[in-house]
């Protein structure tokens, strides 16, 4: 009796434990969408297969299975009970390309973003490129094999991980037969258009251009130091006056300049977030340009290092080129069948 009594009150209290679990943390489980490994078109095939002359399936697994399940796994924690667990890894590289304060989380988001978005390109049955797409080659880079032998040779040249992108510039321009341009990031950069203050364009070991554009390693550190005539902001208030980054671009040079009571370039106090206020374009970096990405290469040794050896980052492009899936580059360029656009 004893027995059958303390067994009954244990299935009561196992009964109302699993009722609160449920209250407690059902809903909570039902919600969460985590960041996950997105599945490639051709996933079965090269895990199994690797993509022929280009990847083996060892270098596949490393480059894209682990690689990828890293960042992942990096998105889940630094989003994890947040607002931003269920947002897309590009929504969150744009949205916090600003914020010094997050930048391991935009490090990780544009990674992952980035080195999906090269594999998402990559295809073991390849095609020719479409007439629309090779059209407006033709037009930018005077043929394919221009295009190609620059591409390649941009990458290669890279001192340091980081992609090489074909980009279409969807500005209206003088020359607007030239609608295609290639473009570098180191690291974790991006290029997409919100996330210009990131770009990282440069490679800040070897280039002779510093965070700064024009300015040299030398100059920067002058500017560090607060010696006069070396901060860039100086040139532009003679050019443009004290209403410079007022958010206002008629502002007369008499005008004071609201941003003098400001902190640094980013953050919440900064001139430039405060200008958004006033001028939602003010999101673009001075000077960038508004793009689409259609293609991008990924330069990380982690990539090609275990199939090409130490010197064979060369011959890994070349390998790579014949890989790509231009129906998906034409997919994402816009140009349609119908000709140039």
């Amino acid at each position: 009796m004893i027995l059958s009594h303390i067994s009954r009150q244990q299935t009561a209290w196992r009964s109302c434990t699993s009722v609160l679990e449920k209250c407690l943390y059902a809903p909570k489980t039902q919600r969460r969408r985590k960041h996950e490994v997105p599945l490639l078109t051709h996933h079965a095939t090269l895990r199994k297969e690797g993509l022929r002359d280009v990847l083996s399936p060892d270098g596949y697994e490393i480059a894209w299975i682990r690689y990828q399940q890293f960042l992942v796994d990096k998105l889940n924690q630094l989003t994890a009970q947040t607002r931003d667990e269920n947002t897309k890894a590009k929504d969150l590289l744009i949205k916090y390309a600003r914020d010094p304060n997050h930048a391991a989380l935009f490090n990780y988001a544009s990674a992952a973003h980035n080195n999906h978005f090269f594999f998402e390109t990559l295809t073991p049955d390849p095609t020719p490129i479409p007439n629309p797409l090779l059209s407006h080659i033709d037009s930018s880079f005077s043929s394919l094999a221009s295009l190609r032998s620059h591409f390649i040779a941009t990458a290669d040249s890279m001192f340091g991980p980081g992609y090489v992108w074909l980009v279409k510039r969807t500005q209206i321009t003088m020359n607007d037969n030239m609608k295609l341009s290639i473009l570098a990031t180191y690291n974790a950069g991006s290029p997409y258009p919100g996330a210009h203050f990131r770009q990282q364009p440069v490679d800040m070991n070897t280039a002779a251009t510093g965070v700064t554009a024009n300015m040299s390693p030398t100059g920067y550190a002058r500017m560090m130091r607060g010696e006069e005539g070396t901060n860039p902001m100086d040139d532009r208030l003679r050019v443009y006056g004290k209403g410079y980054g007022t958010g206002n671009p008629n502002a007369p040079p008499s005008q004071e300049a609201p941003y003098s009571g400001t902190a640094g370039s980013f953050g919440a106090y900064s001139a430039t977030t405060q200008n958004l206020n006033l001028h939602p374009e003010s999101r673009r970096a001075p000077g960038g340009a508004m793009i689409e990405v259609l293609l991008g290469v990924s330069t990380w040794e982690h990539v090609w290092l275990r199939d090409w050896g130490i010197t064979g980052k060369r011959k890994f492009l070349e390998a790579w080129w014949e890989k790509v899936d231009w129906e998906k580059v034409l997919a994402r360029s816009g140009f349609g069948s119908g000709g140039k656009r």
